[in-house]
């Protein structure tokens, strides 16, 4: 039986088998037909079919048209606008020239005529077939095709090659460049390419396809001869650039396997013709024909490569020349070679004889063909951003790094290579990725500070510029831009826009998420790259909310985390790098999980529930860390981690059910701990682990206090979840006498610093468990309160109180001030590759042990210290007289100075707002201690003024998340009397003696300063419900703040702050009530209650009084001009308010305040105000206010004249001469109560001319007169008569005209009494009645000057008389 065909077998062989399946006389597999017309139907198959004609092969399975690649419903064609067919065109003929399927070119296949060609049968032989032969003999003949091929197909192709006596042929891989000695046909003049077209050489002079053999006609050869004369005629009719152009639209028609058909066919009656022709004529040239174009040797004695080189020699340029005797090199395949070759040289376009790489050139290299040359530009990459973020290149280098990259698209570069098909480079883009994104020591840092106080409430790490921008920018568009601009959806902005203000979004945006799976899932990278991956899904879940539940919810990701890197059974790990990670605990997934459940409560919960968390923390935790079949130090990370996401989840009061299956376990981990901190020096895993079980406990010891929200709660999102707690009392109330003893045991080492610094957070911890523990005793109903008094009673006497004694305590106190961020900014400076579009808490203060997260820092024990202390003091009021004592040490007195210091605040960045945040948290715990003292025992109260500016400060600097201490702050601290010592000690007598003493101050005791303070100190709680009703915090903000520290555990929402774009309240504050009523006045044209209008006004002004006289420090942030621009709010509220007694008294006190010649100075009007867009604007809305409704008053004259000193701008003047002239009828303040020196107003003589014309005009015109508007008239005639009598030699001629014409219409006036004061004006003095001095002569130089003017002008009149 005659088997099919199989691949690698010539046409040689096919004839061959042609000739064995007729000798045998077999059944055809084809039917003979005759093929029919197309637009005649199909054929008639019952017809005999016609014997005078040429055979015809029909191929029932290859279509006749196309198949479509895709399936779609079939469209009629519609002609081109600008090329519409031709009517008479065969549509059939059109498409058969337009089609490129392959059956175009086989459309009818001719059989060879084998009428005439003798049949022999196969010889029958004796010998075996195939021959049988040893395996060292040598094989001849063997085939150089590539391809695993079995022996038996070995011999057969050896034998068919040497019966048909062809030689191999090896087909030449194709290049870009021609070779060397070669040009190319393009190259050759016109002359020479005649003689080297292929059709002149003697091997071409006959048809080497169509050869006419089959045909039954005659003249056969003759027809093929014909073709081929017709095709060499056309081809001399074309240029080189048609033939080649035609040449590649064929080729790109035809199929490849075909193509290589016909080249080899080609080659074959090549190389016999080239044969024959070296025999008549040496050394003649010789042509190659490629694809691309036509390369022509130069030099005809280089003979061909393919003649001379040896079929098995290798075509590349090979380290090593393979030999036959090799084992499986008997055959060489150069395919398979081509990894053996150099790597190509890494190629630089620029500064070539530097050292090095550019970054522009290292970017090229990213795209390079070759994966290792990617793989190490990428590697590279890596390593430079690395070592920038560690601040070694200084300022060594101009500009920002980072910057530099994300602005030449590095970002979406490593996207990229992320999608690469080699593990190398997408191993390197991974490490390049985390190096970018994971800033060094952010997450050591946070992890350090997981058991502070509060230390598991972190800041999202998202960029908050781009809110802020949007803000001031919708501040300035009119509400309908503002619909206009917000309608489109934010998620429809490119991701080249979104990574241009956040990093993470834009990441987000390009499908990051399903790629990091996929290489986690498929491809199981290395160890390396799986902990890279990890780091960065740890840094996208701490970006937002948003973006942790985008890593949760992408699909099969964290399924694949939990099932490879947290299994509960695996293989023991043994010493040395593991080869994967797969299937083996790692203690980087279970942080991963961690954080993403401190995202919020909903993600906790659906961890919890969704993805079987409860056993493996049952698993990692029921076992011991040494007793794990894992590595030391990653067992100890596994336990640590565990802990710390069991307290996250207690965080949400979820978990407690875990607690009654682990109590053994915990009880066990708990009665070690004294063990394993007896260990010289302790161990810093032990220690993070031991810590992390001490924040566990504590949380499930909130629990038991933590009553679930009712149905009706306002905190919709923590009823969601809210259960029943599983815990009680009674299952936590054995933890504190085993914690107790561990603090006794690491207190012991607080003299010996070395030891307690190896301590860590443990000793804080304790505290912390110590404080939960008695919060939650004393809130269970249904026990004795005597108990817990009592108690705490002891743990006072025999552990707090001799530790308030002991020096060691004291240095701590010393040292706040060094590791406080507050003062020393220079811990809180940006780092030098910060940039805002991707957040760290990297600073460029470094990492030094003394600091506040510092190993050497105080801040962590004695802010629990404040805590336990608080909560004792709470509790029981009796203790109060025994803590007070913590709050004369002179360390915290001189902590609490540096902090009142008036020097610069820290810079706003990622880091300082964590690092204030801890800061403010001993700040506010000790303030609330004075404050509990003050009350309880107000003879105990020291220091009280210092207390009382802490607060006003602290107040003014807490950021987002710290609602509910600026609640507490303000309800029971702010306005608290005991915290005015001012009051008591003379500061009402020395108030009305200072204004005594003031420069102008007429008025009596009654109403002097001293009485409105008095007065302000009465009505505290009513300034205090003032300031709390219009200083109103987020109410949503605020429950999830009160949750966060009373401890309300079903209340808390999330464990992620708001982002700190701001401080909580303006550093103005105190003026909020004022800007509200001012606001609310603008907005409602019918006016306000006037009930609520002076109280609230009345309160503000109070309170604003009492901070001028007695805290001014309060008002430092607040400039001069500011605090004016909000006095005058009070008078653009309506037209009323301002004629209240107690308004006026208060007004007119703090308006003296700013009059101050030390505080004069500082007001400036030409720079800009917080709050304030214009004060040019706001003074032009006062002027019209004053001129509708001031009905004279003297006191709201005053403050229109204040801003019209010379030091001023003058278009602050030119709106009351030019705009609103009409109020100085109105300006009747007497000199005697200008609350500043006449002199302010008229030096420096003016120079604007514009506004000396509008002097002289009102004066002349009577509109300013002495009667009307006394201190107006005198500036406005002193700088007149500075201006006319002034010889400035340096001046214009506009200015000189100017002055001679001011000066003759002067000397022409008709009002004697005005004349004589512009001429003789002398000096300011305001105690005269018209406000300043005359000469009774003019000066000898004047009087010169003005006879040599009025000479003039009678000469002139004269003449034109």
């Amino acid at each position: 039986m005659l088997s099919r065909p199989k691949p690698g077998e010539s046409e040689v062989d096919l004839l061959r088998f042609q000739s064995q399946f007729l000798a045998a006389g077999a059944a055809p597999a084809v039917q003979l037909v005759k093929k029919g017309n197309r637009r005649g139907g199909d054929t008639n198959l019952d017809q005999p079919l016609l014997q005078d004609h040429r055979d015809v092969v029909t191929l029932d399975n290859l279509p006749d048209s196309p198949p479509a690649l895709v399936p779609a419903p079939s469209k009629r064609a519609r002609p081109s606008p600008g090329c519409l067919p031709p009517e008479h065109e065969d549509p059939e003929e059109r498409l058969n020239r337009h089609d490129q399927h392959i059956t175009a070119v086989l459309t009818k296949i001719i059989e060879r005529d084998t009428s005439s060609v003798t049949v022999n049968l196969p010889v029958p032989s004796g010998v075996a077939f195939p021959p049988v032969f040893h395996r060292s003999q040598e094989r001849q003949g063997r085939s150089a095709i590539s391809g695993k091929r079995s022996i038996f197909a070995q011999e057969i192709a050896a034998k068919r090659a040497s019966e048909a006596e062809v030689p191999p042929v090896r087909e030449v891989v194709s290049s870009l460049d021609p070779p060397e000695g070669a040009v190319s046909w393009k190259a050759l003049a016109p002359r020479e390419q005649g003689c080297q077209l292929p059709w002149g050489s003697p091997g071409f002079q006959g048809p080497h396809l169509v050869t006419g053999k089959g045909l039954r006609s005659q003249d056969a050869e003759q027809e093929a001869q014909t073709i081929h004369e017709e095709n060499i005629a056309k081809l001399q009719a074309m240029a080189p650039e048609e033939i080649l152009q035609e040449q590649q639209r064929l080729l790109a028609q035809l199929d490849p396997s075909l193509v290589a058909f016909l080249r080899s066919r080609s080659r074959t009656h090549e190389q016999a013709g080239e044969k024959a022709t070296e025999e008549q004529r040496p050394g003649g040239h010789s042509v190659e024909v490629t694809g691309e174009e036509l390369i022509v040797p130069i030099s005809a004695k280089e003979p061909r490569q393919e003649d001379d080189l040896d079929p098995g020699a290798p075509a590349l340029a090979l380290p090593v020349n393979p030999h036959k005797e090799w084992v499986h090199m008997d055959t060489v395949e150069l395919e398979k070679l081509h990894w053996t070759q150099d790597l190509p040289p890494l190629r630089r376009q620029r500064t070539q004889e530097r050292a090095g790489y550019s970054l522009q050139e290292l970017f090229h290299l990213t795209r390079s063909q070759v994966s290792q040359q990617r793989a190490l530009a990428l590697h590279v990459l890596a390593q430079v951003i690395s070592r920038a973020q560690a601040g070694e290149f200084g300022d060594r280098l101009v500009g920002s790094v980072f910057r530099l990259l994300l602005d030449a698209g590095f970002l979406f570069l490593l996207r990229f290579s992320l999608d690469d098909r080699v593990d190398g480079v997408i191993a390197a883009a991974i490490r390049a990725l985390r190096a970018l994104l994971v800033a060094p020591g952010d997450e050591e840092l946070l992890d350090t500070t997981f058991s502070w106080y509060h230390g598991a409430l972190v800041f999202p790490l998202m960029p908050s510029q781009e809110d802020k921008e949007d803000d001031e920018d919708e501040d300035e568009e009119p509400p309908a831009e503002k619909a206009k601009r917000k309608s489109p959806e934010k998620g429809n902005q490119p991701p080249s826009d979104l990574a241009r203000r956040d990093v993470i979004k834009g990441l987000l945006a390009t499908n990051l998420l399903p790629r990091l799976r996929y290489v986690l899932e498929v491809t199981c990278p290395a160890p390396s790259v799986v902990l890279d991956i990890l780091a960065v899904l740890i840094r996208l879940a701490r970006h937002s909310l948003e973006s942790a539940t985008r890593v949760l919810e992408c699909p099969r990701l964290i399924e694949t985390v939990v099932r490879e890197f947290l299994p509960t059974n695996w293989s023991p790990v043994g010493v040395g790098p593991a080869p994967s990670l797969h299937k083996v605990p790692c203690a980087t997934a279970m942080k991963l999980l961690r954080v993403l459940a401190s995202a919020g409560r909903n993600i906790a919960a659906r961890l919890l529930s969704g993805f079987d968390l409860r056993s493996r923390l049952c698993r990692f935790i029921a076992e011991a860390p040494q007793e794990m079949a894992l590595l030391p130090e990653e067992a100890e990370m596994m336990s640590t981690e565990s802990f710390r996401l069991w307290a996250v989840a207690a965080s949400y009061g979820q978990g407690g059910d875990l607690y009654r299956e682990l109590y053994p376990v915990l009880m066990r981990a708990l009665q070690s701990v004294p063990e394993e901190l007896s260990t010289q020096p302790p161990q810093p895993l032990s220690v993070q682990r031991i810590a992390a079980l001490l924040t566990l406990l504590t949380r499930l010891t909130l629990a038991t206090s933590s009553t679930a929200p009712e149905p009706s709660s306002d905190c919709a999102e923590a009823s969601l979840s809210a259960t029943p707690s599983s815990i009680t009392w009674t299952q936590v109330s054995g933890l504190q006498p085993l914690v107790e003893p561990c603090l006794r045991q690491t207190l012991k080492l607080l003299p010996r610093p070395e030891m307690w610094h190896a301590l860590g957070p443990v000793p804080t911890a304790c505290l912390l468990f110590l404080d939960a523990y008695y919060q939650a005793w004393s809130q269970q109903p249904n026990l004795c309160s005597e108990d817990w008094l009592q108690d705490m009673e002891r743990l006072s006497e025999d552990l707090l109180l001799p530790l308030l004694r002991t020096p060691s305590l004291g240095s701590l106190w010393d040292s706040l001030g060094c590791c406080s961020p507050l003062c020393n900014p220079q811990f809180c400076a940006p780092a030098p590759e910060a940039v805002p579009s991707l957040v760290s808490l990297g600073s460029a203060g470094g990492r030094p042990s003394l600091w506040l997260p510092g190993s050497a820092s105080p801040f962590p024990f004695l802010t629990a210290l404040l805590s336990l202390f608080n909560t004792l003091a709470r509790i029981h009021k009796g203790l109060c007289d025994q803590l007070a004592t913590i709050l004369a040490t002179p360390g915290l007195q001189n902590y609490f100075l540096q902090c009142l210091a008036p020097v610069a605040a820290p810079f706003l960045t990622p880091f300082s707002a964590w690092a204030l945040c801890h800061e403010y948290h001993l700040q506010y715990l000790a303030l609330i201690l004075a404050q509990r003292v003050a009350t309880v025992q107000p003879a105990l109260v020291i220091n009280a003024a210092l207390h009382h500016s802490m607060v006003l400060a602290l107040l003014s600097r807490l950021l987002p998340g710290s609602e509910h201490l600026a609640h507490e702050l303000l309800l029971s601290c702010v306005f608290r009397l005991e915290f005015l010592p001012e009051r008591a000690s003379g500061g009402l007598e020395a108030a009305n003696f200072s204004d005594r003493l003031s420069l102008g101050s007429g008025k009596d005791s009654g109403c002097g300063r001293g009485a409105l303070l008095a007065q302000a100190c009465q009505d505290l709680p009513s300034i205090r419900n003032c300031y709390v009703t219009h200083c109103p915090l987020a109410r949503a903000s605020l429950l999830a703040s009160q949750a966060w520290y009373r401890g309300e555990l079903w209340r808390v929402p999330t464990l992620l702050l708001p982002v700190p774009k701001e401080p909580l309240l303006p550093t103005d504050w105190p003026f909020l009530p004022l800007i509200h009523l001012y606001h609310q006045a603008s907005d409602t044209p019918s006016g306000l209650p006037p009930a609520d209008t002076i109280s609230t006004a009345l309160r503000a002004l109070q309170w604003v009084l009492v901070l001028e006289s007695w805290r001014p420090q309060a008002l430092w942030a607040v400039p001069p001009a500011a605090r004016l621009a909000r006095l005058m709010c009070v008078f653009l509220v309506d037209g009323e308010l301002f004629r209240e007694t107690p308004i006026q008294h208060l007004v007119a006190a703090l308006l003296a305040r700013l009059c101050q010649p030390k505080v004069l100075p500082d007001l400036r009007l030409d720079c800009p105000l917080p709050g304030l867009a214009s004060f040019p604007d706001l003074y032009a809305n006062f002027l019209e206010h004053f001129e509708a409704v001031s009905y004279g008053d003297h006191l709201f004259g005053a403050l229109v004249l204040l801003p019209l000193q010379r030091r001023f701008s003058v278009t602050l003047r030119l709106a009351l001469f030019g705009e609103h002239v009409g109020a100085l009828r109105a300006l009747g303040l007497p000199l005697t109560q200008l609350p500043v020196s006449l002199e302010c107003y008229t030096e420096p003589p003016e120079d604007n001319l514009v506004l000396l014309q509008l002097y002289f005009r009102t004066l002349v015109t009577g509109v300013l007169c002495p009667r009307w508007c006394p201190v107006m008239y005198a500036v406005a005639v002193a700088h007149v008569n500075s201006f006319i009598f002034s010889q400035d030699p340096k001046s214009s001629d506009e200015v000189k005209a100017a002055r001679r014409s001011l000066l003759q219409k002067t000397w022409l006036l008709a009002d004697e009494g005005l004349r004589q004061h512009l001429l003789h004006y002398k000096l300011p003095n305001s105690a005269l009645p018209e406000g300043f001095e005359l000469y009774p002569q003019l000066p000898p130089l004047r009087q010169q000057y003005l006879q040599g003017l009025t000479s003039g002008m009678l000469q002139n009149g004269l003449s034109e008389a």
